[in-house]
């Protein structure tokens, strides 16, 4: 019999792989996403020169928003893997409020904003809300059905 310690719910394992993702998108924004991709101006209705003209620092200040983005992004992927770990096995209560909290504040806000954006990845972002939704899923399915996995 597999111990206790070792399993993990599916719920667990949804949240612990958004975490990943997290993780990973954080340290894109630090150390390789460019200050504009090519949709931000297009977006703006204006080129790149037009806006470099008009705010010559734009490059330099939106490194350091993304820098900060970025540091939050993995701030929020290591503390959603610590909740994937911790506390969805544990039932603790307020869990599933603060996952939802969580996801509607991170991944679906962006996944919306995209879509509002007409982005380029707006289909890819919405990997990760839905990743999550189905995490919230199982977790009130896991605590339908009784599933506890002390430890």
């Amino acid at each position: 019999m597999q111990s206790a310690k070792m399993r993990m719910r599916a719920s667990a394992k949804v949240f612990a792989a958004c975490s990943l993702w997290m993780v990973g998108l954080g340290v894109y924004f630090l150390f390789l996403r460019p200050a504009l991709l090519p949709e931000d101006p297009r977006f703006m209705g204006s080129s790149m020169e037009i806006l470099l003209t008009a705010a010559p620092g734009l490059l330099r200040w939106l490194d350091h928003v993304f820098n900060v983005m970025g540091g939050f992004m993995v701030a929020t992927g290591a503390l959603t893997l610590l909740v994937a770990c911790r506390y969805l096995a544990n039932r603790a209560r307020g869990t599933f409020a603060a996952m939802t909290l969580a996801g509607a504040a991170s991944v679906m806000l962006m996944s919306a904003t995209n879509f509002m954006l007409q982005s380029d990845f707006r289909w890819l972002l919405l990997v990760p809300a839905m990743l999550w939704i189905s995490g919230l899923i199982c977790y009130l399915r896991e605590e339908a059905s009784g599933q506890v996995f002390p430890e």
